[in-house]
């Protein structure tokens, strides 16, 4: 397999920056990652169709709005538990992890923690956000026949066993 384009089986290095819908950066710098290209859910769908069959140093800007991003939010995933439930020393942002009524793990943030209440947010951060990737690619491999295995990615910017 050439490994000159971005393709099915391809680790892809990029350096990416997320940007709320008016161009706006939410986050303070770029984030670096490599990820196993192909339909292993390693990047978002319209992410990874925009580049295929690109070739290093490709730069582009993704345009997401929520149902192609972080998905649209879920008023059902707040939840009020009483503070007592909380672990000791969990603070506002923290995460809590419990399992969804299928019996798989869910997690939540903590939002507020007023008086004897704490409000719990299961959707993601960004759910219900129009956002842009700026991405651009820095790097491309053919991928091992483990990282095939594994569904991901592995080295650096990649999964760590």
């Amino acid at each position: 397999m050439s490994s000159e384009t971005v393709q099915a089986n391809s680790v892809v290095t990029i350096r990416y920056r997320i940007d709320d819908a008016k161009g706006n950066p939410m986050q303070n710098k770029a984030e670096e990652v490599a990820y196993l290209h192909g339909g292993y859910d390693n990047l978002l769908p319209k992410i990874e169709a925009a580049l295929e069959g690109q070739s290093v140093g490709y730069s582009t800007t993704v345009d997401l709005p929520p149902e192609d991003g972080f998905g649209v939010r879920d008023e059902s995933l707040v939840r009020l538990i009483p503070k007592a439930e909380l672990p000791a020393g969990t603070k506002v942002g923290g995460q809590l992890q419990s399992a969804d009524e299928q019996g798989q793990p869910q997690v939540f943030r903590v939002v507020k923690i007023k008086g004897a209440q704490v409000e719990l947010d299961g959707n993601h951060p960004l759910a219900g956000q129009h956002v842009r990737f700026v991405v651009r690619v820095l790097g491309l491999r053919a991928a091992t026949d483990e990282e095939i295995q594994h569904r991901h990615a592995h080295g650096e910017h990649g999964h760590h066993h």
